[in-house]
């Protein structure tokens, strides 16, 4: 491995984050992800991430390194919770449609269901990328 390779690899970590981060913002205005409060929050840490990452591809600082760190635990925790909520929302309507299911049906329904149960783990996928982005960070003071 070159002295250059971690770099190179981080630029590249950043930039598909920028690319997820931007698409998926997109994608939940463009699904009008905005009815409750809640589905306010990953629209808003997206926001939040796009110009700090920004910033970390062009000017890191240890600073900028740690906020955006935060934020990406922040992401891995909307992502768990996003999935929750997704769920249940597809829980609670596969029990008004048919009461009786129960069981793995009713699970495998609910997650089969309207409200793409699994899409928030892009959060989460987002937010460990950025975890590697910023593990043992030079400006860090951690060793490569």
């Amino acid at each position: 491995m070159t002295d250059k390779t971690i770099p190179n690899v981080r630029q590249l970590l950043i930039a598909v984050f920028l690319f997820g981060a931007i698409g998926t913002g997109f994608e939940l205005i463009l699904l009008e992800h905005t009815e409750e409060a809640w589905q306010w929050v990953p629209i808003v840490l997206l926001g939040a991430s796009i110009p700090t990452a920004t910033v970390l591809a062009f000017k890191p600082t240890s600073a900028v390194i740690r906020l955006f760190t935060f934020i990406m635990v922040l992401f891995i925790g909307a992502g768990g919770i996003g999935l929750i909520q997704h769920f249940r929302g597809n829980l609670e309507f596969e029990l008004e449609m048919y009461p009786s299911m129960d069981g793995w049906e009713l699970f495998w329904e609910a997650l089969k269901g309207a409200t793409p149960s699994l899409a928030p783990g892009t959060m989460t996928v987002l937010g460990l990328m950025g975890i590697i982005y910023t593990f043992r960070h030079p400006l860090t003071g951690a060793d490569q």
